[in-house]
């Protein structure tokens, strides 16, 4: 064995070639077995490998031809699955004898993987199966059989489009053309495509070995593609749990694709990411995060499914692992919103400046769902401090996927009632803390190269004018106009932004706001009568949650959540004038 940056390597014989395997972690622990594609190396999962080793058993290895593992001789004929799946089954039982290993695969290693699933000579040996980017080629034949047999004009839209992604393919089959393009112009340029479009992090990958890596496992596809495309198995069923995770943003692979997945997979975990195809470099710890969760699932259940635990299971494929950052968390709309996300199996951060009301909300997140949630105190009016806890989330938790600008407080009275200091106070956390979040977390976003998405909470009172409020409206029309600004600034980015307008909610807000021009006394007198007509109103704050989930599922721009707020964007709209009258009401009374 030699101590290598990427673990522990060894070599094993398999009769035909010698595989270069590296390992992490403790042996003694469950196995995740890491298989690479096309054109890589195993250094594609060292990122993945070094978050996961501290709980698992971790092994990578070169496919043959790759890498530090030889090639076969001749080549042609060398890379049938079959004989791929003598390999897997070699390295498996070396690293794990006699105990199942936990299978993850990425592009060519998803195919194999599929392949080692689906055949019944690896039963018992696969305790589960990631599967990234990469689908089986009988799955693929079928689906492909099917929308020819009957095509419809949807069915042929996904045909055409799958074609068109699957240009590279058609490419590989030529005779010695691949190999010389590798070995010349494309090998010395391939990293640095790899870091202008699809944003991989320089490092140790790809490897020296790349030029030989991709001409030899160019007959991946020569030995395998056309023969199981024209006969697919019809047995090829999976007997081991199964989780999909489908990047969006893959230019070589349709969603599509998986359709008729289920069919074929008793046990079907879903999972989706907003990424491009090289997700092990460019988001490993969201992979490892599922991966793991995926794993200790399956060891604590005994390899059966897990009951869901979650009412907010039509989002679990889109939140689960993600990672969440909600301002005013500690309670109302804030905590309620947390709590969704964490039963859609996200990761949560919690922030308020309520220490223990986060902390309250972390620790009822994770009861929830949340495979981990944290708690983090911040004033979000605090430019240093936001950027603080940017820089602080970032290094200890990851990027954040979604953020939720929530944080906000209430503030009711007439203009001239509201001193310069009641502007500036209420402006410092609804207008400037929403745009300390989005220039904290959204640069990061952005410099991730990866997506995202952003949340900002305006309010109905951001397009509905009204004589009582017009500190509080302004702020809420200035983050609604920030979003839609954003939104549009950002789209060639990826990242989507979406502005939440709730009506009359029962929250704690009302308790809180601060009602100018009045003496104390006048001052709780009013606020608890607000709270009264809000109690009574009863609209729920999870009911603005279940919104947020939506806008960020569908990238909805401006969400009005109440029907009050509902009918008066619409009455903004067709008859201004009626919008205008019903601003002369004094709602402070």
């Amino acid at each position: 064995m030699t101590e290598a940056a990427g673990g522990t390597e060894r070599r094993i014989h398999t009769g035909e070639v010698e595989l270069c395997v590296a390992e992490w972690g403790d042996p003694g622990r469950p196995t995740v077995l890491l298989v690479h594609g096309y054109p890589d190396s195993k250094e594609v999962w060292t990122e993945v490998a070094r978050r996961l080793a501290d709980r698992f058993h971790v092994v990578a290895y070169d496919v043959r031809g790759c890498g530090r593992s030889s090639a076969p001789s001749p080549l042609r004929g060398g890379y049938t699955l079959a004989r791929l799946t003598d390999d897997f089954l070699t390295v498996a039982d070396a690293v794990s004898p006699g105990r199942p290993v936990h299978l993850v695969g990425h592009d060519w290693g998803s195919v194999q993987g599929w392949e080692f699933v689906t055949v019944p000579r690896t039963a018992g040996r696969i305790a589960s199966f990631t599967s990234v980017s990469g689908p089986s080629l009988d799955h693929f034949g079928h689906w492909v059989k099917r929308r020819r047999s009957r095509p419809t004009p949807r069915r042929l839209a996904h045909l055409l489009g799958q074609g068109a992604k699957s240009w590279y393919v058609y490419a590989l089959h030529t005779p010695k053309l691949p190999e010389a393009a590798w070995r010349g112009p494309l090998g010395r340029r391939w990293p640095g495509m790899l870091e202008r479009v699809e944003k991989v992090p320089a490092g140790d990958y790809p490897t020296p070995s790349l030029p030989d890596d991709a001409a030899h496992g160019a007959w991946l596809y020569r030995d395998n593609v056309r023969s199981r495309m024209r006969q697919p198995r019809d047995d090829a069923y999976a007997h081991a749990p199964v989780q999909l995770i489908v990047p969006t943003g893959d230019a070589y692979l349709s969603p599509r694709l998986y359709d008729d997945l289920d069919e074929w997979v008793p046990d079907l975990t879903r999972r989706t990411i907003d990424a491009r195809h090289w997700v092990p470099r460019t988001r490993p710890d969201q992979l490892a995060a599922w991966i793991g969760e995926f794993v200790t699932a399956r060891e604590e259940s005994g390899g059966r499914a897990p009951v869901a635990k979650s009412p907010a299971a039509p989002f679990a494929d889109r939140f689960g692992g993600r990672l969440v950052l909600v301002t005013g968390a500690a309670s109302g709309i804030g905590r309620a919103t947390a709590f969704a996300f964490a039963e859609a199996g996200a990761r949560v951060v919690a922030v308020d400046r309520d220490a223990e009301g986060a902390a309250r909300t972390a620790e009822l997140a994770r009861l929830l769902g949340a495979p981990r949630a944290w708690a983090e105190t911040a004033d979000v009016a605090d430019e240093a401090a936001m950027e603080k806890l940017a820089e602080k989330v970032t290094g200890e938790y990851g990027v954040v996927d979604v953020l939720v600008n929530n944080a906000g407080i209430g503030m009711a009275g007439s203009f001239l009632d509201t001193t310069t200091e009641d502007w500036r106070k209420l402006l410092d956390v609804n207008l400037w803390g929403v745009i300390h979040g989005c220039r904290a977390f959204g640069r990061r976003m952005a410099e991730r190269g990866q997506g995202g998405h952003i949340v900002n909470t305006a309010s109905l009172a951001g397009y509905q004018p009204s004589r009582s409020l017009s500190a509080y409206s302004t702020s809420k029309a200035a983050v609604l106009m920030l979003s839609e600004c954003l939104r549009a600034e950002l789209a060639g980015q990826g990242i989507g932004v979406s502005a939440i307008c709730p009506g009359f909610v029962h929250t704690n807000i009302t308790a809180t706001t601060r009602f100018t021009g009045v003496p104390e006394q006048e001052q709780r007198r009013r606020q608890e009568r607000s709270s009264r007509l809000y109690a009574k109103r009863n609209y729920p704050p999870e009911k603005v949650a279940e919104a947020v989930l939506r806008a960020v599922a569908h990238n909805e721009a401006v969400v009005p959540v109440t029907p009050e707020a509902r009918v008066a964007r619409i009455l903004g709209r067709i008859s201004p004038k009626a919008s205008r009258a019903l601003a002369r009401i004094n709602l402070s009374v």
